[in-house]
């Protein structure tokens, strides 16, 4: 039998014992699946293989320790560490006694599980299908949540979180899930011995994720479904129209289908919800289009207006490196023209870009952008070449719009949970990029990466 470390590693010169390599790989299913139904064992799970595999990648990754991730890790932390000896040299009363470098570097643990899933789709959809269990179970049968499902039922202006973080955060796992649901729609659907099993399965998931997103009462996630489900769509018809495959074909519609009828029934059975909730602050958005702003009442859409505002002053103030990593709590506080009932109860800025701007300026954000750019084109390349299948590359680019929006109203990559879920659609992907290079011998960037290190 293939060590599956050398299955991957064709051109290099890659090894770890098979112990080691099951510890790996063993850590990334239990971060996946446990993450969110037991928080602690799946932080612990986490570190474990974030240290790991940025350590066998360092030790064994010839090919890929040269890669963007790796120097854009290390751009990070000195991006964090210049930031804080600018704060600190000008303005010391508001430096932390120490630099924080884990705020920017946890985006990157994504680096050990990529490394750990070996270059598999197998191991990857592993990994998503854990994490699709550890979900279902939190929002079902945890002690949040069924009664949680009863009393949306009952009282339709409540909001369901079921015990993750609050319930923009749950919404943005059941948005991710559904997303993934459309996306791997034909390999749920297709035959074999086990094919009902499956397609019950997916219909589950679907309608558990959408209806779950619906009572979550989150604009910002539906916004982000919404565009992604047309990105996706779009991209299956033109790439079927392109190669006129039209037994594939059917597997695109069956899963827009799909999404239509369950969003058209969850929309009817939540209709007073749904209107409820898009309707509330229509007088807001139109005070903000014709650009009064100083009359934009604090509501949910005018917190977020007000905050965003501040946001931007402080940033034109140091552009460049930004306030450092309490960046976001010093501006609610020391903002004066904001009232007090604001700086008392927020810490954030309710957009991930805008935090990144003020924190580290556009040298942090340079970064983050140099990741996604390189991720995007990877991702491309790596399913160009057959090496990324089409379902993982088309799952990969709705989740970037997905995440994309749904970060302009919620600071998610602030917290525990975005930063979860961004690392792991990350690794899933990252580690057929990683693939591709390997079996290639390529390079994305290859002016800026000439040595295989």
């Amino acid at each position: 039998m293939v060590h599956p470390i050398d299955r991957w590693a064709q051109t290099a010169p890659w090894y770890s014992s098979r112990l080691v390599w099951w510890f790996g790989l063993s850590c990334v299913i239990a971060y996946a699946g446990l993450r969110l139904l037991a928080p602690k064992v799946g932080e612990i799970a986490g570190t474990m293989m974030a240290l790991s595999g940025l350590l066998a990648v360092l030790v064994w990754g010839r090919g890929v320790r040269g890669s963007a991730p790796l120097w854009l890790l290390l751009g990070a932390v000195l991006v964090q560490l210049l930031s804080w000896v600018m704060v600190a040299w000008q303005h010391p009363e508001w430096a932390a006694a120490n630099p924080r470098l884990d705020r920017m570097a946890k985006w990157f643990l994504f680096i050990g599980m990529a490394w750990w899933l070996g270059g598999s789709t197998r191991h990857t959809l592993l990994a998503w299908g854990m994490f699709i269990v550890g979900l279902l179970l939190v929002v079902t049968v945890g002690e949040h949540g069924w009664p949680q499902w009863q009393r949306a039922f009952q009282q339709w202006s409540f909001r369901v979180d079921f015990g993750i973080s609050n319930a923009q955060h749950a919404a943005v796992f059941l948005g991710a899930a559904l997303l993934g649901g459309l996306a791997f729609t034909k390999r749920c659907w297709l035959g074999g011995r086990w094919r009902w099993c499956t397609r019950i399965l997916w219909l589950l998931v679907v309608a558990v994720c959408f209806t779950g997103m619906i009572l979550t009462q989150t604009r910002g996630v539906w916004l982000g479904v919404a565009l992604a489900a047309c990105v996706m769509t779009v991209a299956g018809l033109l790439h079927l129209w392109a190669h006129s495959s039209r037994h594939a074909l059917r597997w695109v519609l069956l899963g827009f289908v799909g999404m239509v009828v369950v969003g058209s029934a969850a929309g009817l059975t939540f209709r007073e919800t749904v209107e409820r909730r898009l309707a509330s602050e229509n007088a807001v958005i139109a005070q903000v289009i014709r650009g009064e702003f100083d009359q934009v009442p604090y509501t949910s859409i005018g917190i977020r207006v007000h905050t965003w505002r501040a946001g931007a002053q402080w940033f034109v103030e140091r552009p460049l490196v930004g306030w450092g990593d309490d960046a976001r709590r010093l501006v609610i506080k020391n903002t004066e023209w904001l009232p007090d009932h604001i700086r008392d109860v927020f810490g954030h800025l309710h957009n991930t870009p805008l935090e990144i701007l003020v924190a580290y300026g556009l040298l942090g954000f340079g970064v983050i952008l140099a990741l996604a750019g390189w991720v995007g084109l990877g991702t491309w390349l790596a399913w160009r070449a057959g090496v990324m299948p089409g379902d993982v590359a088309l799952f990969g680019a709705g989740f970037f719009v997905f995440f994309v929006v749904a970060n302009q109203f919620e600071s998610y990559l602030s917290f525990w949970t975005g930063t979860f879920l961004f690392n792991l659609v990350m690794g899933g992907l990252v580690t057929h990029i990683w693939r591709w290079q390997v079996s290639t011998g390529q390079r994305i960037f290859p002016r800026m990466l000439k040595a295989d290190l």
